[in-house]
């Protein structure tokens, strides 16, 4: 059987929304990565899992985190990478984890779940048929104020 890296989505708020198939993987990993350990702690305690290993996947430390990740997926465990909510790799780091667990000959699966963008739309009352993701707004005004006047002029 190939090691498998599980991107996981966590729940939006309610910790009861977790997936039964996200908790079975969460407790077999042999690596959770995660933004926040303190919070992904707290979402494995809920659950009943005591983690083998945590590791913090965030902008800063996944490049550091890859060389880690191959080993326990090489050694044929199996790595979970989970948000602090939501889908993984939607506004979160994990996008070179994946590409390159993938290309190194490993599974890379998803165990569905909340997602904000999803859940935004659903209560909305807007149309629903297309829609555009944009992902977080520069933090700088100038910067932000451009992306959103280049935004304002997509169909």
């Amino acid at each position: 059987m190939t090691a498998t890296l599980w991107l996981v989505a966590t729940p939006i708020g309610n910790l009861g929304d977790l997936q039964p198939r996200a908790i079975e993987v969460l407790a077999a990993a042999d690596l959770v990565c995660c933004a926040d350990t303190r919070r992904t702690g707290l979402l494995l305690h809920h659950a009943g899992i005591k983690a083998k290993r945590m590791a913090v996947c965030n902008e800063h430390t996944e490049h550091d985190l890859i060389d880690r990740v191959l080993r326990v997926l090489d050694d044929g465990g199996d790595v979970a990478v989970v948000s602090d909510a939501g889908t993984p790799l939607l506004s979160d780091p994990g996008f070179e984890l994946v590409r390159l667990a993938a290309a190194a000959g490993h599974e890379v699966r998803a165990i569905p779940g909340p997602t904000a963008i999803a859940a935004a739309l659903s209560v909305a009352g807007v149309p629903t048929e297309r829609f555009c993701f944009e992902g977080f707004l520069p933090s700088k005004p100038r910067e932000r104020e451009t992306r959103l006047e280049s935004l304002a002029r997509e169909s």
